[in-house]
């Protein structure tokens, strides 16, 4: 096999553009998962991904190109495993659970993409903001829908509501993976906070329920309906 010029670097194999493609993000995941943003290189990724720099440039424009195509993937995939939660099952305990769950897979998952969404270190960048705000609204929205069929309460309080859910969501997966304390099994977490999230939402009666405008109270393992 030939070698770059002057470089000592063997060319890079052919291949198709969509798997070329495939195979660099699969290197800059690696490499901005490990370094972050601003201490990864264009260097670091082509070497990652055994490419020169010129063939790393025919398709980013830049790391910043790079790492945007890495945060919509992870984004998309974040909403996608939150759907397929929520499609899940009609019974609104056991999708508590499931979507709760779906966040703490999220983060547990190899690839570490969780980290594009939940621990970026450029959010101080307008295109970032604007895919981690649209990421978070459009999980929210998802949820609403599910609360404001359910409860009959206007889509602005069903909103208020999901994003909390969201919040909650994120915020104990994040420390949970981070093992900030000797770090407790995936399943358990996950139906500790579904219980904390169904003690809360469960108070909002059914809107074909006798005592909807009441506020109820269950425990946590009990089943709605």
């Amino acid at each position: 096999m030939s070698t770059e010029a002057g470089s000592g670097k063997k060319s890079p194999t052919r291949m198709p553009r969509d798997q070329r493609r495939a195979q660099l993000l699969d290197a800059a995941n690696e490499v901005f998962t490990s370094k972050g943003y601003h201490a990864a290189a264009m260097d670091d990724i082509a070497d990652a991904a055994g490419v020169s720099k010129p063939v790393l440039y025919q398709h980013f424009g830049s790391k910043l190109d790079l790492y945007l195509a890495l945060l919509d993937a992870s984004c998309d995939r974040l909403l996608e495993v939150v759907e397929e939660a929520l499609a899940s099952t009609e019974d609104n305990a056991d999708r508590v659970v499931a979507t709760m769950g779906a966040f703490y897979q999220f983060v547990s998952a190899a690839s570490g993409e969780f980290r594009f969404v939940f621990e970026s270190d450029l959010t101080g960048d307008g295109q970032v903001q604007q895919r981690l705000w649209k990421v978070n609204n459009d999980i929210a929205d998802a949820i609403a829908v599910v609360i404001a069929d359910d409860t009959g309460l206007p889509h602005e309080q069903s909103k208020v509501l999901a994003i909390s859910l969201v919040g909650i969501a994120q915020v104990s997966a994040r420390y949970w993976v981070s093992g900030g304390t000797s770090r407790i099994a995936l399943e358990e977490a996950t139906q500790l906070v579904s219980n904390l999230a169904w003690r809360g939402i469960s108070g909002f009666p059914h809107r074909d329920s006798p005592h909807h405008n009441e506020p109820a109270e269950r425990k946590p393992e009990e089943k709605k309906h």
